[in-house]
């Protein structure tokens, strides 16, 4: 069995068929996800959705896009949310500077109230970076974060961010990017990175893996990541060593009974 450990199942691509998107995936052998809170509606419909379904688990936070957007009233509502049973970890959160959506001062801010707000709530990270490798480890090592837990989504970054995330103390989560054909960098990294620190994950409905390019993505895609990682790792990894180091990786970062 596997864990999809990022998800966004309250988009609305799904709004049409996500019962079904939760059959297939448990056909393919998914026995749970973490759908992701990326502000505070999306918090909001990512408990909900942990509510409805046994399988789903849920997490609360701002991603950066979103940080300019925090009103007063926010991280009030967020901590509420957290203390659903089934919110197992805070974010996504981080720093995002390909896009600048959000200021970068404010971008900078925000992540590290937000680090504060898991310290106190007892919950892991969930980090989102891109192209800001150097002040993110920077804000995490003066937030002190080697004291708690967490992910490094979605990991797309070099050889260097994986070995001060991983001094940290952090997971590396990786997605269908690993499929790509331009991906050669992160699949190097995949073998000096200790199978007990990976996670796996689609990132639904994005980044479709291959041989799904074009389509929706969706949890059920999630076993074409661990197949690609046990490719990569050849003869000492079969698919059933990384489907079971992952899950078990995800239910112990998570607290997932």
């Amino acid at each position: 069995m596997l864990i999809d450990s990022h998800v966004h199942l309250d988009d609305p691509r799904y709004d049409s068929d996500r019962d079904a998107v939760f059959q297939r995936a448990h056909e393919a052998g998914i026995e749970a996800f973490i759908t992701i809170g990326c502000d505070l509606s999306s918090s909001r419909a990512a408990v909900a959705l942990a509510e409805q379904h046994p399988q789903v688990y849920a997490t609360v936070g701002v991603h950066p896009h979103e940080v300019k957007h925090i009103e007063s009233a926010w991280y009030d509502e967020l901590k509420a949310l957290a203390q659903h049973p089934k919110v197992v970890a805070y974010g996504e959160i981080g720093l995002d500077y390909h896009y600048d959506h959000s200021p970068r001062d404010i971008q900078r801010t925000r992540f590290r109230e937000q680090i504060q707000i898991a310290r106190d709530l007892h919950l892991p990270l969930v980090i989102h970076t891109r192209e800001a490798q150097e002040d993110t480890i920077t804000i995490l090592r003066e937030e002190e974060t080697s004291q708690m837990e967490g992910v490094f989504h979605c990991f797309s970054g070099d050889a260097w961010l994986a070995k001060d995330a991983l001094a940290l103390g952090f997971f590396l989560s990786f997605s269908g990017v690993i499929t790509f054909r331009n991906a050669t960098m992160l699949r190097e990294i995949i073998p000096t990175v200790p199978l007990d620190r990976m996670l796996i994950e689609t990132d639904c409905p994005y980044l479709t893996p291959v041989p799904f390019r074009g389509k929706r993505n969706e949890p059920a895609f999630v076993a074409q990541v661990a197949e690609t990682i046990s490719t990569i790792l050849g003869d000492a990894r079969t698919f059933e060593d990384v489907a079971r180091a992952t899950t078990a990786n995800t239910k112990r970062l998570f607290k997932i009974p």
